[in-house]
């Protein structure tokens, strides 16, 4: 194992003089590679940061490290990855495998033990270099279905040395695709109020015309001004039916190239601004992400190449143009869109919005609403660009726009509770009224004295909600008084309608045991095989805290042998 760090010094010089090591990385799998979702692929809030790799529709499978190094890091939380392992490699790479059911049991048992000390289940650690070495083909993990997980698959991601996901198949993971991508939609849109297209200025849905081929054509527009365009496009690969994200995305217009995007590599810094690529208007109403090929204002994406005129293009009276769309997948099937243009300046009757109802807010300036015993802040650079929106208070109910607004950062909500009785401000938060039935929604909220406050990156509407009932704690595999001593597993299921589950702490006999928690199922499950209960008579207790502070206690005594 200590030749492992001698190489680190050798091989990352080495590999730094080759952009993408070829044949250094393993499949972390020992099945053929089938994906549910590609890197990059465009996701509600974020770019997808590695592959989604089929796991046969079960949980269990042996994961391998693709190649030696160290763990540096390991993490394990109620959402997002759930169970996560990162190992650094001599070649200053770090790859990352998520949603897994359980690590091997060298680092099962590292990890329980920084549980246990820590006395949680969710913990993240960064161990030394030295600490826990990984040879080559280890089996460092087990598949699993945890954290925001939808159903049983492998995470797996590359990083550079600067933290930033890269496609893993830039590194030879291979993955069987022969398959074209396509196209389902083509849009343009007018840059500005002088800008017509097809009579109009405004977005303006195109007719696609598929090919023989698999390219498609758009029946010829007319236009005039500075236009851009916008498609909505997906890949599918040869073993596996669902649709994926592209590779790379080139626009032309009459033979030269307007704009390039690359999703090769990107920050997480910058993930949160695919909300800029997509047209967030069109999918938060029609639920389908449209990339738009032009960059607007306040667009810090890294993922654009060879951007002339941010992509838009300029078309003059009584010409005859072509743009052109390249959709690219990794292994190169291409799918081209042929859109022909004809030049044609038309009058259109601009209406005029209404804006006496609207409040604008400022992109480049704090802006400040108040209303009554209720204030809203939205700090510099909140917002893309400067936004009129719909603003009301009636009661403590906060109707602000629609979510159909792309943000940047939280806006904060502050509510004054003078009006109150005391003994109710500690079970009182704010909440988003969501759906049909306008379900009030936790939002995470803080007290100081008699004032609520809570951030949001969603615009909608919001009130003040109250929680006074406690969580539920139910047994699911065993009752009161009951041996189990031929049980692996103790199964408890805790549950609470309102506000949400906070915390919860689990001891046998006044002694804490781990217990570990799915929010997906609801369930607390502790393994008798970590070995911390040893009595045959033992005094469960679970508390069990919700967001506002209501609190559940469950006890039950069970015998063991």
């Amino acid at each position: 194992m200590k030749k492992i760090l001698l190489l680190f010094l050798v091989t990352s010089s080495l590999y730094s003089q080759s952009e993408y090591p070829q044949d250094y990385f393993r499949n972390p799998l020992d099945i053929t590679l089938v994906l549910s979702g590609t890197f990059a692929e465009l996701r509600s809030s974020h770019f997808h940061s590695g592959l989604d790799i089929k796991t046969q529709q079960k949980t269990g499978l042996k994961v391998y490290a693709a190649a030696e190094g160290y763990v540096s890091r390991i993490k394990i939380s109620h959402y997002g990855y759930g169970k996560a392992l990162y190992v650094t490699h001599p070649n200053g790479y770090t790859t990352v495998y998520a949603h897994l059911q359980k690590f091997s049991d060298r680092l099962e048992k590292y990890i329980k033990e920084c549980q246990y000390d820590k006395e949680t289940f969710e913990v993240e650690v960064f161990p030394s270099t030295d600490e826990l070495l990984i040879a080559p083909n280890e089996v460092i993990a087990y598949s699993g279905n945890t954290g925001g997980s939808g159903g049983p698959h492998l995470h797996f991601e590359i990083r550079d040395n600067q933290e930033r996901p890269m496609n893993p198949m830039l590194f030879g993971i291979d993955i069987k695709d022969s398959r074209q991508p396509f196209v389902s939609a083509v849009y343009a849109y007018p840059k500005d109020k002088d800008a017509v297209i097809n009579g109009k200025n405004e977005r303006v849905p195109l007719r696609l015309i598929p090919q023989k081929t698999g390219d498609y054509k758009v029946e010829e527009i007319t236009a005039y001004g500075n236009i851009g365009f916008g498609i909505t496009s997906y890949d599918k690969q040869d073993l596996a039916p669902n649709n994926n994200g592209v590779s790379n995305i080139q626009t032309f217009f009459n033979g030269n190239k307007s704009l390039e995007i690359d999703f090769k590599r990107f920050s997480f810094d910058e993930t949160k601004h695919i909300k800029r690529l997509i047209d967030y208007e069109y999918f938060k109403t029609k639920r389908s992400r449209i990339q738009k090929l032009f960059i607007e204002e306040n667009n810090p994406l890294s993922l654009y190449k060879d951007a002339y005129d941010n992509g838009y293009i300029t078309v003059e009276d009584s010409t005859s143009s072509v743009y052109k769309v390249r959709v690219r997948d990794f292994k190169q099937n291409e799918t081209w869109i042929n859109i022909p243009i004809k030049g044609k300046l038309t009058e259109t009757e601009t209406l005029e919005e209404d804006l006496s109802n609207k409040t604008t807010i400022y992109a480049n300036q704090a802006t400040e609403l108040k209303s009554g015993l209720i204030t809203v802040n939205f700090y510099k650079n909140t917002v893309y660009e400067d936004v009129d929106i719909d603003y009301s208070v009636s009661s403590d109910t906060l109707h602000l726009h629609e979510d159909n607004i792309p943000l940047q950062k939280n806006f904060y909500i502050n509510y004054d509770l003078s009006h109150y009785k005391p003994k109710d401000l500690d079970k009182m938060f704010i909440a988003r009224l969501y759906g049909y039935y306008k379900k009030p929604s936790y939002v995470s909220t803080k007290r100081k004295g008699k004032t609520l406050s809570a951030g949001s990156k969603v615009l909608g509407t919001y009130t003040i909600a109250m929680d006074t009932v406690a969580p539920t704690i139910t047994p699911v595999n065993f009752k009161d008084k009951k041996w189990l001593s031929k049980y692996r597993y103790l199964k408890v299921k805790i549950d609470d309608d309102l506000s949400g589950i906070s915390k919860y702490r689990a001891t046998v006999n006044g002694k804490w045991i781990l217990m570990e928690y799915d929010y997906k199922t609801k369930m607390l499950v502790h393994d008798f095989n970590d070995n911390i209960v040893k009595d045959t008579k033992n005094d469960l207790k679970i508390i069990v805290t919700d967001n506002v502070g209501n609190s559940s206690t469950f006890e039950a005594t069970f015998f063991r042998k």
